[in-house]
């Protein structure tokens, strides 16, 4: 039985664990900063049921990083039908964002409480692409104009190291290479060329070209860039590698995945003649990535979010 000042004598006491000093300390979990500006993830393409699954997968990737993330998803080709749209526009969303913020700023002075005036972006638009696509990217600047709404474009989400995780990651699902270099055993389908399927025309190419070389560094193979949007660009890769010794190869999309019809790769990797992996999707990495973008704009770090108590 217990007493006014704790349990009675003999019973175990749980104790608090004690935080672990230095290196080994875990840290606290954060959240977003309060009054934080949304991320709105753009999304290129034609929107679909599957688009928005992924969609959805890669912003939940984002919420487990960052709980209290308010992140909403803008379609460059969606519809603003109805008073509940199934895709709402990209410009749509900005401009529903900027307004709840202003309504939530005059509740609060309706309700007698001192707050100050709401500044910087009301949104952050991360581009859900790989690369630079040009035409893309000026769609996504033209609806943060139509908005009318204080929002602040990131850059898209390449090149980088996470990226040729991601595609060596695709291609090894497929078959078309080993998981891992560490390992002995042999893929017997393994590609020793790889062509990095892109979209955007040559600096689309230039910058998957950085990617490829951390690719072609993880797989121990050539990896060469080629547009997809460009015809015979495909082609004439894989032919450059053969040339250089490569027998056996593969096309790796350098894609999201809403970006291009999935015929088209289907169509590039015939005229090729080679297989084909999966685009990156919502391989876990993507959604960390379009959350480092966010941040990035913010001038924030994990660290600096705001503990979670």
């Amino acid at each position: 039985m217990s007493s006014p000042t704790g349990p009675a004598s003999g019973l175990p006491v749980r104790m608090p664990r004690p935080r672990q000093p230095g290196r080994h300390r875990r840290p606290e979990p954060v959240a977003a900063p309060e009054g934080a500006p949304a991320l709105v993830l753009a999304v290129p393409g034609e929107p679909t049921t599957a688009t928005r699954n992924l969609a959805e997968e890669l912003l939940s990737i984002a919420r487990s990083e960052l709980p209290g993330l308010d992140a909403r998803i803008g379609y460059l080709d969606g519809d603003d039908q109805g008073a509940y749209p199934e895709y709402p526009t990209l410009d749509a969303v900005l401009a529903y964002a900027a307004t709840e913020r202003t309504a939530r700023y005059e509740q609060a002075l309706a309700a007698g409480r001192e707050v100050a005036k709401p500044e910087g972006p009301v949104a952050v638009v991360v581009p859900l692409l790989a690369g630079p696509e040009a035409s893309t990217m000026r769609r996504i600047r033209q609806a943060l104009v139509d908005s009318h709404a204080a929002a602040e474009l990131t850059d898209v989400l390449g090149p980088h190291p996470l990226l040729a995780e991601a595609l060596h990651v695709r291609l090894s699902e497929a078959g078309l290479s080993r998981a891992d270099r560490a390992r002995l055993f042999t893929v017997a389908t393994a590609a020793d060329g790889i062509v990095l399927a892109t979209v955007g025309g040559e600096e689309a190419v230039q910058a998957a070209g950085i990617t490829g070389m951390l690719l072609a560094a993880r797989l121990a193979v050539p990896v060469m860039a080629a547009a997809l949007d460009e015809e015979g660009s495909i082609a004439s890769i894989a032919e450059q590698l053969r040339g250089s010794g490569s027998a056996n190869l593969a096309l790796a999309p350098y894609l999201i995945g809403p970006e291009v019809a999935t015929d088209l790769l289907e169509t590039a990797a015939k005229e090729a003649g080679c297989a084909f992996a999966e685009p990156l999707g919502a391989y876990p990495a993507i959604g960390k990535l379009v959350l480092s973008q966010y941040a990035t704009a913010l001038g924030i770090t994990p660290q600096q979010a705001a503990p979670v108590h």
